[in-house]
């Protein structure tokens, strides 16, 4: 696999959540799908796809976090890192945690999250070579879906660049109808994520700061902002509750750890 990897990229991977409605008080990303902790499948994905430099967030009971995977990788030529959110008040917030444990040398950063099992190092490799390949600042993987409500859509300007995520609150009649989500997954520039990330504030309902900022921010500024897009599929699919997972464990009973598209309803 150390061909496949990308060099002077780094993944940070965000587990810091408790998960309320998993209806049990282990961190979310501990809970097992076929006896395999979500947050497993998601460092096996990252390290395949950028090696050994992953950072990981961690705050609801995060030192059983560290265990469970200190437990595989400690032993192992890895510079997994943890970076602790003391309070979750956002993915911006996540994100800030983890900036300083950046090693010098990198140029580029992945963002990931540990309640996405599915997510395939294929995917990871694409994506960042996306980035590469059309040299932005800034990309975001989008998904196209058919039911798009609740989740944040993606605004592209010139059909090339995408010019801000607006989230379902806030969002007008019009871009209501956009079918083009945000998986919240992201690559930047860490020369850039340096900065912005202590540009986001947190003026909106729930007081929170959102890693979605960033792509306003850097628009204004003009810096290069791109989507890498992708087809719904489970890929992509966060587990958010107990159902979620299990229908992620029929899935994978059925066809393995192949990604398929989710069925509509």
């Amino acid at each position: 696999m150390d061909n496949n990897k990308i060099k002077k990229t780094a993944a940070i991977i965000l587990a810091a959540g408790l998960g309320k409605r998993m209806g049990s008080d282990l961190p979310k990303v501990l809970h097992k799908i076929h006896n395999t902790p979500m947050i497993m499948s998601v460092c096996d994905a990252a390290i395949n796809s950028v090696g050994s430099d992953i950072i990981i967030v961690i705050g609801y009971k995060g030192e059983e976090v560290k265990k469970t995977v200190s437990q595989k990788y400690g032993k192992k030529k890895y510079n997994i890192q943890f970076a602790y959110q003391e309070k979750q008040l956002g993915t911006g917030h996540a994100v800030l945690c983890a900036v300083d444990y950046l090693s010098d040398n990198i140029e580029n950063v992945v963002i990931l999250y540990g309640d996405v099992p599915l997510l395939k190092t294929p995917t990871i490799l694409d994506f960042i070579n996306y980035h590469n390949s059309k040299r932005s600042d800034i990309t975001v993987l989008g998904v196209k879906v058919k039911k798009p409500t609740g989740y944040g859509r993606l605004i592209i300007h010139s059909d090339i660049e995408l010019s801000a995520i607006v989230e379902e609150a806030d969002a007008t009649s019009e871009q209501k109808k956009i079918n083009l989500i945000n998986s919240g997954i992201y690559c930047i520039s860490k020369k850039l994520l340096s900065d912005y990330i202590f540009q986001i504030k947190s003026n909106n309902v729930q007081k929170e700061f959102y890693l979605t900022d960033i792509i306003g921010i850097g628009y204004k500024e003009k810096k290069k902002i791109g989507a890498f897009i992708k087809d719904e599929s489970v890929e992509f699919m966060g587990v958010n509750s107990i159902e979620d997972l299990r229908y992620l464990e029929t899935h994978i009973s059925l066809h393995g750890r192949k990604t398929s598209f989710l069925p509509q309803n």
